[in-house]
């Protein structure tokens, strides 16, 4: 069966940060001397070259600048990036270019020239507006910073969003309420709301706080939903939430399966190739490493067929309304039937949708949604 070249997106990784929060398990290194912002975007451009080179090329539908801590980089720099990398790849007229922030006072003076620089949605990493908890948290911004980080962005941005956690240390259900009825005030076009997770190689692996028991995050996830839902942010997506029109195009494109280059420390890529082969490249996680030309990748490889429908329901299953039946052959070369047994078996046990026309999770399906994905993969 024919495969139809995906939408195309761009994500950008930029490692460093003030400091490693103890949660967290993404590819980031705590600045130990002056950020080689000028090596580090020569180094990002003649990976986006290589990149091109493998690729159909596309207009990008999307970019994310994330991290660790991006608004580290000065402004003048995301402007150099983001004009050097549209002479490389058109962009889409409708464009959408996220970039996170943290809301520290360093960063905020920034916000006006990354807008300039063509940035239109930033995501600020509130994490919580409780002082307690941000220093629980190893957060180095306190909660008044936070309320004003996002009324800064919200009169410079027409599309901010705030990360938001819950299941905090010590969290009760009216502290994690507090934070989103703070959030709400503050009018973001999408709020990202997720539980906080203990990964292995963070400091909560090695000494784990105290968190609230599981009837304790049970409440804080049903009222937290309902508060949501009633302010006007509808969830779309399994921590996220957002008003109309407001869903984050460039994550639904990762939902959707879509194409999506990877550059920078760290960073994952997935293109479909002119023949249907789907490959996945990785870059090295060391920045210096990384700068190095001949080191920037980490490694590839081109996903086995019989794979395609875990790695296709992975995505797209997070999706609350899920995703039109007809993506899955258009984005994997397969036939739909192939799926037929294990859809049949889903639906039967009450965790995909009856409409065929559909693949979408039931609530039933959200709830247990590990188990659902289980059943798609390969034995």
């Amino acid at each position: 069966m024919s495969i139809a070249l995906p939408p195309l997106s761009l994500y950008i990784h930029i490692p460093w940060c003030v400091q490693k929060c103890p949660y967290c398990d993404f590819n980031s290194h705590a600045v130990r001397e002056e950020i080689p912002e000028e090596a580090y975007v020569a180094a990002l451009l003649d990976d986006l070259e290589q990149e091109l080179k493998e690729i159909s090329i596309r207009p990008l539908q999307s970019i994310f600048i994330g991290g660790g801590t991006p608004s580290l980089f000065s402004a003048t720099m995301i402007n150099t990036l983001l004009n050097q990398v549209e002479q490389r790849i058109s962009f889409a007229r409708d464009i959408e270019i996220t970039m996170e922030a943290n809301p520290g006072t360093f960063e905020q003076e920034k916000f006006r020239g990354y807008r300039e620089a063509g940035v239109n949605r930033l995501s600020l990493g509130i994490q919580s507006f409780a002082d307690t908890q941000l220093t629980a948290l190893g957060r180095i911004h306190s909660g008044q910073e936070a309320i004003k980080a996002a009324g800064v962005a919200r009169e410079l941005f027409d599309n901010m969003n705030l990360d938001l956690m819950h299941g905090l240390p010590g969290q009760s259900t009216e502290q994690a309420l507090q934070d989103l009825q703070i959030a709400a005030s503050l009018k973001p076009d999408h709020i990202s709301w997720y539980q906080l997770t203990i990964e292995p190689n963070t400091e909560f692996h090695a000494r784990p706080p105290s968190l609230p028991v599981d009837e304790t995050l049970w409440d804080i996830q049903e009222r937290g939903q309902l508060f949501l839902a009633e302010a006007g942010y509808t969830q779309y997506e399994i921590s996220a939430y957002a008003q109309a029109g407001k869903q984050a195009r460039h994550n639904l494109n990762y939902w959707q399966f879509g194409d999506y280059i990877g550059i920078g420390a760290g960073a994952h890529g997935k293109v479909t190739q002119e023949d249907g082969a789907i490959l996945r490249r990785w870059k090295q996680k060391q920045p210096k490493a990384y700068m190095q030309v001949d080191k920037r990748l980490g490694g590839s490889e081109t996903l086995e067929v019989d794979a395609l429908p875990f790695e296709f329901m992975l995505n797209a299953l997070r999706l609350t309304d899920g995703v039109d039946s007809t993506l899955f052959p258009s984005r994997t070369g397969l036939d739909l039937s192939t799926l037929d047994p294990i859809t049949e078996k889903a639906r039967k046990m009450g965790l995909l949708d009856t409409d065929p026309s559909r693949l979408a999770p039931t609530q039933q399906g959200r709830l247990f949604l590990n188990n659902l994905l289980e059943m798609f993969l390969d034995d």
